[in-house]
């Protein structure tokens, strides 16, 4: 274990400050750029982020979003309250037990999803074609390790 004021000593630790530096970058741009284009207000980060989890895993509970998200159940409740106001995501209760409520993505919200989904690679496309043929193959070389990356850390 290296000391708290020896991260700079460590290789590794200098390379996964700059990296995070570089994915977060790279998220705030593009959720700029997407902002920008949209014919829709954008939704905060974390709304977007439940909408695309019940998207993926339709009938999830308040709770399960929550622990998944990494987010009090009562945050996660009052996202869910603002996004059902808006029509994007609807609350069923569960056959098996009533007092649990599932969540579903409504048809507005999937087509919401799409579009942004298509403006961010559209958007992130045409930035991607800016840059040097050498720079886009490293990109798509990485995305491999990145997944990884992503797994190695999801099961700390």
């Amino acid at each position: 274990m290296i000391p708290a004021g020896d991260v700079a000593a460590d290789p590794a630790a200098v390379a996964a400050g700059e990296l995070l530096a570089a994915i977060g970058a790279v998220r705030r741009t593009t959720r700029r750029a997407v902002r920008g284009a949209s014919a829709h207000e954008p939704l905060p980060a974390a709304w977007s982020e439940l909408l695309r989890l019940a998207a993926r895993q339709p009938g999830i509970t308040v709770a399960e979003a929550a622990r998944e998200l990494r987010l009090a159940p009562n945050t996660v409740s009052t996202m869910v309250g603002h996004l059902a106001d808006q029509d994007l995501i609807s609350r069923g209760r569960s056959s098996a037990d009533g007092r649990t409520v599932r969540l579903t993505v409504t048809a507005r919200a999937r087509q919401r999803l799409a579009q942004w989904r298509d403006l961010r690679a559209e958007l992130t496309g045409q930035a991607l074609a800016g840059l040097t043929e050498h720079d886009q193959q490293t990109l798509t070389a990485a995305i491999p390790a990145l997944m990884r990356l992503a797994e190695q850390m999801e099961e700390r």
